[in-house]
């Protein structure tokens, strides 16, 4: 994005008041065992917040404290997809001319988005001078045993059908992969992490986010973290995952997040997923000290890291 428009873009995490399917009894009412009742956001829709105040709110703290003056739309809490079409169309809407505005990111779910949605989302990209639209869409895993494990509500074939739908609109398809899970007796670790990889590297994915799995407050995950039934992964155990994955990941997949950061107040284990910065420096020294860069093994010659530069520019916040 910085060498696109010569400038950082900032994401803008916004609240368009959106339920999941897997919450409001559509197809469930329990939620993925690890969400938060949240929904992964910021709540402003539920404080009275509209999206142009949200937008006003972050958009001068990022240009007072960072000089930012680009920016990302991300319609980031529950599902931003999930509904009837007009409601989509009618937050679109209310995106036009916002000051700054640049790229837009939407979370969502991959049984979240039929033709008419995706149709709608490719005509917005011209109509709103949109630089690029993200769909972020929740593979969580490519373990369909998992996948029921964890109520996710959906398969990985039906990620599939849904990243080939977009990418033949022109729609960036991001995957959301987590490390972690829980599955039946015990939970997932490095094989079904490198494979969830070698799911996506055969799709028309064009980015990544990594995730660790931390138990949130208020989730049936803590529910069985505390009863002893769920074990989260070490900090060794999860940056010897990520190298390996990321060593297996097609080289042209963007990587746009290497760990899951908790809200306040939400973690409840493990501590290290606290210290964000101190995962991102022991990150950044694992891969230096194990030599590990993108698509080593998958063909991909070493190349100059941002996470070893120290010119990088991480003054603002770390997603950006």
């Amino acid at each position: 994005m910085r060498q696109r428009f010569g400038q950082r873009v900032q994401k803008i995490p916004l609240d368009g008041g959106f339920s999941c399917p897997n919450r409001d009894g559509t197809i469930s009412r329990e939620g993925c065992v690890f969400c938060n009742p949240m929904g992964s956001g910021s709540g402003m829709a539920d404080r009275g917040l509209s999206l142009e105040e949200q937008w006003r709110f972050w958009r001068n703290h990022h240009y007072e404290h960072h000089g930012l003056e680009l920016f990302a739309a991300y319609l980031q809490s529950y599902s931003n997809t999930h509904g009837p079409l007009d409601k989509l169309a009618s937050i679109l809407e209310k995106l036009a001319g916002l000051p700054g505005l640049t790229a837009l990111s939407l979370g969502t779910r991959p049984d979240c988005l039929d033709d008419a949605k995706l149709d709608l989302l490719a005509a917005q990209q011209e109509r709103l001078g949109l630089g690029e639209i993200f769909l972020e869409l929740g593979l969580q895993s490519a373990c369909d045993v998992t996948l029921d494990h964890i109520n996710r509500g959906h398969d990985a074939e039906a990620f599939a059908v849904a990243t080939h739908a977009a990418a033949q609109r022109g729609l960036t398809v991001v995957a959301h992969i987590i490390g972690g899970l829980p599955r039946p007796g015990g939970r997932e670790g490095l094989t079904e992490m490198v494979d969830s990889v070698r799911f996506i590297n055969s799709l028309p994915v064009r980015g990544v986010k990594f995730h660790n799995l931390y138990v949130a407050r208020g989730t049936r995950l803590a529910k069985w973290y505390e009863s002893g039934a769920y074990v989260p992964p070490s900090q060794d155990e999860y940056l010897m995952w990520l190298a390996e994955a990321v060593m297996h990941l097609d080289p042209k997949i963007v990587v746009h997040r290497l760990n899951g950061n908790p809200a306040k107040g939400e973690l409840l284990a493990p501590d290290w997923a606290a210290n964000m910065r101190g995962l991102h420096n022991a990150v950044r020294g694992y891969f230096k000290r194990h030599d590990i860069w993108q698509g080593r093994k998958n063909g991909a010659e070493e190349g100059p890291s941002a996470w070893f530069d120290p010119a990088y520019d991480r003054t603002a916040s770390d997603e950006s």
